[in-house]
Order: C-alpha cells, then sequence, then structure tokens
C-alpha cells in the first residue's frame, strides 16, 4: 500500500476515519506498509487541518463539519485515478453536444479529454477548466461569470446563476464532495450546491464523475436527490449496495478499475 503518497494517505486515512470513526496508529501502519512515526506525523498534519482529532493511540473523527480541502490539494488525490475517470466521462460526450462541466478537479481531467472533440460548446463555472479548454481550437468556451472562489477556482453567485437561463443544454458533467443513497448529491459550499442546482434542472441529461471514496460521505449543502441523476461515472471501489441500488433506479453505471 506504500504507492500511495503522502497526501493520498492521508485522504485515504481521513476518508477511513469517517467510516470507521476512529482509527489507530498501528493498523494505519501495517494498512499502508509506512512507519508509525511516519503515520503519527499524518494524524498530527490532519489535526492541524481539523480533518480529525488526535486521540491516545490514534484518531478519531471530527464531529464537526469536515474542512474542505483545496484545489491543489484535491488535485494531488488519486490523481491516475481521476486521469481514467476523465477518460470515461469524457467518451460519453459526442460532437454537437451543448454541454455543463462543473468545476472541479475530477471534471479538469474531463476537460483534457475533450480537447479533439468536435462542434463542442462547453459552459464551465471552473476557471482552471476554462483554461484548459482555451487551448482547443474546436470547442467553444464560455465561462458563467460571477464571483471567483480562489480556494476551488470556480464561479459562483447571482450573476454566475443568470448566466445559465439564457442556454439550453443537453449534458451536465457535474462533480461532487459526497455521495450518499439518503443525502443525495452534496458539496460543501452553499453558493456553489445553489449554482449546481441549476445545473441539474436545465440540463437535459446529467452525468456525475467521482471517485468511490466520495461513497457514505455527505457534506452539508445539498445539490439534488439521486434519482435526478442518469449516468455515474466511478470506480470498482463503489459499494456494491450502491451500484444494486442504482441500477435499479435505472441510472446507468460505467466504471473503471480501481488499482490503489
Amino acid at each position: 500500500m506504500n504507492i500511495l503518497n503522502t497526501i493520498e494517505r492521508q485522504q485515504e486515512i481521513v476518508r477511513l476515519t469517517q467510516q470507521q470513526g476512529k482509527v489507530s496508529v498501528s493498523d494505519l501502519s501495517a494498512r499502508f506498509g509506512v512507519s508509525e512515526v511516519t503515520i503519527r506525523s499524518d494524524l498530527a498534519t490532519l489535526d492541524q487541518k481539523q480533518l480529525l482529532v488526535r486521540s491516545r493511540g490514534g484518531a478519531i473523527v471530527n464531529t464537526e463539519l469536515s474542512r474542505e480541502l483545496s484545489l491543489k490539494e484535491k488535485g494531488s488525490c488519486y490523481s491516475a485515478l481521476k486521469r481514467e475517470l476523465g477518460a470515461a466521462a469524457a467518451s460519453l460526450v459526442q460532437n454537437g453536444d451543448r454541454l455543463l462541466l462543473d468545476s472541479g478537479t475530477t471534471t479538469e481531467q474531463v476537460a483534457h479529454h475533450l480537447m479533439q472533440h468536435e462542434d463542442l460548446i462547453v459552459m464551465t463555472n471552473g476557471l482552471n477548466i476554462a483554461s484548459v479548454l482555451s487551448k482547443s481550437d474546436s470547442v467553444e468556451v464560455m465561462l458563467t461569470g460571477g464571483l471567483l472562489r480562489k480556494k476551488s477556482m470556480s464561479f459562483y453567485g447571482s450573476a454566475a446563476e443568470k448566466s445559465l437561463g439564457d442556454y439550453n443544454f443537453n449534458k451536465l458533467i457535474l462533480g461532487v464532495d459526497g455521495f450518499d443513497l439518503k443525502a443525495g448529491l452534496t458539496t460543501h459550499f452553499e453558493k456553489e450546491a445553489c449554482l449546481n442546482r441549476m445545473m441539474v434542472d436545465i440540463a437535459t441529461e446529467v452525468i456525475v464523475v467521482t471517485d468511490s471514496s466520495k461513497f457514505d460521505q455527505q457534506a452539508f449543502h445539498v445539490i439534488c436527490p439521486l434519482l435526478r441523476i442518469h449516468r455515474l461515472v466511478t470506480d470498482t471501489g463503489i459499494p456494491e449496495r450502491y451500484a444494486q441500488a442504482l441500477e435499479k433506479q435505472g441510472v446507468q453505471l460505467h466504471l473503471v478499475e480501481r488499482t490503489q
């Protein structure tokens, strides 16, 4: 398991802590194949970031709302997997589509795989995504405008929401912070949740792209219930109960192999 870099390992430690409620230094050391000194350093870093709380011999879940990772931190987590997810999601986009592409690091990987599409219009609230697509001669790029949230390089607010009302989009590719069978799709930032809800409302087809670490996670702000989505692009780490529930609901699953 020592194939993970430091940020990836720490992200996995946070996920395990949230899932189990508490973790021990000895168990984490064995799981990741690193020394207990390294694990203690990880836990100290994560405690400082308020992503968990240090305890004797390990750590426990932070009962307060988990701090949102920055764009740079998110981009470093599961980077190889995100590239594969981006390619899989981009394969669902056809030449001639009018596409809404949500901000985020996984959706940025979608953008990288859209560069050769023809007659494609992409509107995004992600400054990083617009920057990627600006290098393509065959993709028309539109920004929502609005207030720039520098932490995530995403636009939000009334101007961004207003811009969506003037166009028709046949597809939306949406990233999320949390994916839960009961809570639905969720995100950490209220204004972004509002914008995402509008995106879901106006798009003919909703495609969600996320790695499996987001399952059983609930951020504070709800985007929409799961019944609003049409396709889910994720990895083979998806819990079986999620796969069964979503397929029963008619959601088409597109899975990439998770090797990490």
